[in-house]
């Protein structure tokens, strides 16, 4: 599995260098200012997504890329058992994947256990790049199953998975991004891909707004769905993010966000 080691390495370098863009670009021009400390913040989501990296490469080793190796090997799922044209099988990768993860971001809405730990996501006061990694351990774990039942299932071809991943992961920087696009530029851009302000939507606090607007990279999917939501009804820069539960700086502690999903509350 050197292949998958060496590409998961390479993803994780192509991250990290988007990190950095997007984290020089928020301090130059942020769009919003922030409401709590960063550094503390900044050191519960990068902590976060220091445990979800470590919790992933030891649980799931072999994680999608090595899962698309296996599949490749073994001659399983659909795109070997039909002998897809390469070329098709690597766009309907990338499309049923994007898909994939529209409706497993709903279903952690829609599902109270599911919810449990999705709230972690959105328990962050503020919207910014690091918001991105903030996710919790459990949760990372299941998507990742759950995406690795979908390459499987496709018998999505090696390259196609990795460029997703890639792909999705500087999305996901980008969409959390304290930016704002110029208004013609984010409904253009809105047509095919999210926006921060796209997104920022969902992290909302009213309740209406957050279970909307649930894609990362094509907006369509939202639009095709009925839970696209184009404005905020505070306005972009009214928006107050996080959830009505907790506004207070709780939130920025890594111990508080680790044991959020036991809370009965």
């Amino acid at each position: 599995m050197q292949t998958s080691t060496d590409m998961a390495l390479a993803g994780l370098a192509f991250m990290a260098g988007g990190f950095l863009m997007i984290a020089g670009l928020e301090l130059l021009l942020p769009f919003r200012r922030r409401t709590q400390s960063p550094l503390t913040r900044w050191t519960t989501n990068l902590a976060l997504f220091a445990i979800d990296t470590l919790a992933v490469r030891f649980l799931l080793p072999i994680a999608m890329v090595g899962t698309a190796v296996f599949a490749a090997q073994e001659g399983w799922g659909l795109s070997n058992v039909l002998s897809v044209p390469g070329w098709l099988a690597f766009s309907v990768t990338l499309l049923v994947l994007d898909l994939a993860l529209y409706l497993q971001h709903w279903a952690t809405h829609r599902v109270p256990l599911l919810w449990r730990l999705h709230r972690v996501h959105h328990t962050d006061r503020d919207f910014d790049v690091t918001t991105a990694a903030r996710f919790h351990p459990i949760e990372i774990l299941a998507s990742m199953v759950w995406k690795c039942g979908i390459v499987l299932a496709l018998g999505a071809p090696m390259q196609a998975v990795f460029v997703f991943e890639v792909g999705f992961a500087l999305f996901t920087l980008w969409t959390h991004a304290n930016l704002s696009l110029p208004a013609g530029l984010d409904r253009v851009a809105r047509k095919l891909i999210v926006t921060p302000d796209m997104h920022r939507i969902h992290h909302s606090s009213r309740e209406r707004e957050t279970n909307s607007n649930y894609g990362t990279v094509l907006s369509g999917w939202d639009k095709l769905f009925g839970t696209y939501r184009a404005e905020s009804q505070d306005g972009q820069s009214g928006i107050t993010i996080g959830l009505v539960e907790w506004q207070d700086d709780r939130t920025a502690s890594l111990g508080f966000s680790l044991l959020l999903p036991f809370r009965k509350r």
